[in-house]
């Protein structure tokens, strides 16, 4: 008897399910099908899991292909259900493609390609609430974001839209996608909602033409490079009903979440400083974050990062702005300080792409301080440092994966409940396309009286 097994999660059972179990069982004689439990799901980083161990269990009873089912509760089980089955063939979708490689040592390994075509339609109109998203862009981040989006249950990326479709087509097949277009109208029809990621100077246009036609946005940061601007998408997206996110990763985080209530509950007393940093080196000046058609620039590309976490801790009604800043070769700025002062309190935010600093994040008060060690915008945890160090304390909170995941929950969960976004709201988001445009302005003066 030639046994096969499979492992999955089967929440929200549909024909991609069904399919992968109907073509794992062709494959064999007996089929055996482990169902992820709920503690294994969370500790692996899977998040929004609606439906109930047995309730998962019962979805793959009736598709009527399992001979045996078992629940997987720990990483390495695979191994010994394979041994303690006498399992000949292992099988899991190719979106998995290679992760499970080191199981040949005990079996044949075989990836099954993910049913494409799967009909939105009947997803759509299902009642189980599987959102299809079309990704618009098709670069770094739209990769991860599709990879993120595989622990998010209810998200769905069907297409991808480009101009380039040589680039598309091959992105939508690595990607496993079920479809590609340059046609940004088609991708609009075929889809729920979209994730826009592309250079910042288009999302504007991109966001727009979404809402109006009714479609859910998540839109990576900035939203976009003018306060006016986003101000005008949020009054459009309420208009049309729609949800409206800004993909600014670390505000979904678990421990920034808790991070920003703890600092403001006064256990470090009165907030009088924040001081946060992100850089990056990039050495390829061929890359968009050189380019100043694309937005380029260490403000554009990383400022959103610091001003959230000062935003949400001293608010958005700064009284005064100053800009201090390094010009690289392409008219682009490669580092830039940006100090912000309020009526009793200061931060400073540092942001680059040609010069390294340590990347924390610093938040001192009247009784003590904060201390969140690079990388903050995805950190894991954070210390409450006072002057009786007695008293110091070190918090943990578990971050998986790229963090992607934790804004595509909100964003799902947003839509489900028809709730406006309330981690990043649009005053924050207003305040800092106004802080990116400020500074452009700046820029551009600070260029022109240099030439």
């Amino acid at each position: 008897m030639k046994k096969v097994i499979t492992y999955g999660t089967f929440d929200l059972f549909h024909e991609g399910h069904y399919n992968i179990l109907k073509r794992a069982k062709e494959l064999g004689d007996y089929l055996i099908v482990g169902v992820t439990s709920d503690n294994y799901d969370k500790s692996r980083g899977k998040l929004n899991v609606k439906q109930s161990l047995v309730e998962r269990i019962e979805n793959v009873k009736k598709s009527g292909f399992a001979d045996e089912i078992i629940v997987e509760e720990y990483l390495g089980q695979k191994i010994e259900d394979i041994k303690k089955y006498n399992v000949d063939v292992f099988v899991i979708g190719s979106d998995w493609y290679g992760k499970f490689d080191y199981l040949n040592e005990f079996c044949e390994v075989i990836y099954l390609e993910r049913t494409k075509g799967i009909s939105s339609t009947k997803l759509r109109n299902s009642e189980r609430g599987i959102l299809n998203i079309g990704c618009v862009g098709a670069g770094r981040i739209a990769k991860r974001m599709i990879a993120e989006s595989k622990f998010v249950s209810g998200i769905n990326f069907d297409y991808v839209y480009g101009r380039n479709e040589e680039k598309i087509k091959k992105f939508a097949e690595d990607n496993y996608l079920s479809g590609y277009t340059t046609s940004y109208d088609e991708l609009l029809n075929k889809v729920d909602a979209v994730y826009i990621a592309t250079p910042h100077p288009t999302h504007y246009e991109y966001v727009k033409k979404a809402i109006l036609s009714k479609k859910h946005v998540l839109c990576e940061k900035p939203m976009t490079l003018s306060a006016s601007q986003t101000k005008e998408l949020f009054e459009l997206a309420k208009a049309n009903d729609v949800v409206l996110y800004e993909a600014i990763k670390t505000s979904y985080s678990p421990a920034f979440k808790r991070l920003i209530p703890f600092a403001k509950s006064g256990v470090i007393g009165n907030i009088k400083d924040v001081d946060a940093t992100f850089t990056k080196l990039l050495s390829d000046y061929s890359l968009r974050e050189f380019d100043p058609n694309q937005g380029g620039g260490s403000v554009n590309e990383l400022i959103t990062y610091p001003l959230i976490a000062i935003f949400k801790l001293l608010g958005t009604k700064y009284e005064n702005i100053d800009f201090f800043t390094c010009i690289g070769k392409t008219n682009v700025d490669e580092y830039s300080k940006v100090v912000l002062k309020y009526k009793d309190s200061v931060a400073t935010a540092s942001v680059g792409i040609g010069v390294k600093k340590d990347g924390n994040l610093t938040i001192s008060g009247t009784k003590g301080y904060i201390f969140v060690p690079a990388p903050w915008w995805k950190t894991e945890f954070f210390e409450v440092n006072f002057e009786d160090q007695s008293l110091n304390e070190k918090y943990y909170y578990k971050f998986n994966g790229d963090g992607l995941r934790y804004e595509l929950t909100d964003f799902y969960m947003s839509i489900v409940n028809k709730k406006d976004n309330i981690v990043v709201d649009e005053e924050e988001s207003i305040a800092i396309a106004r802080v990116i445009e400020q500074f452009n302005q700046y820029l551009n003066e600070k260029i022109n009286n240099k030439l």
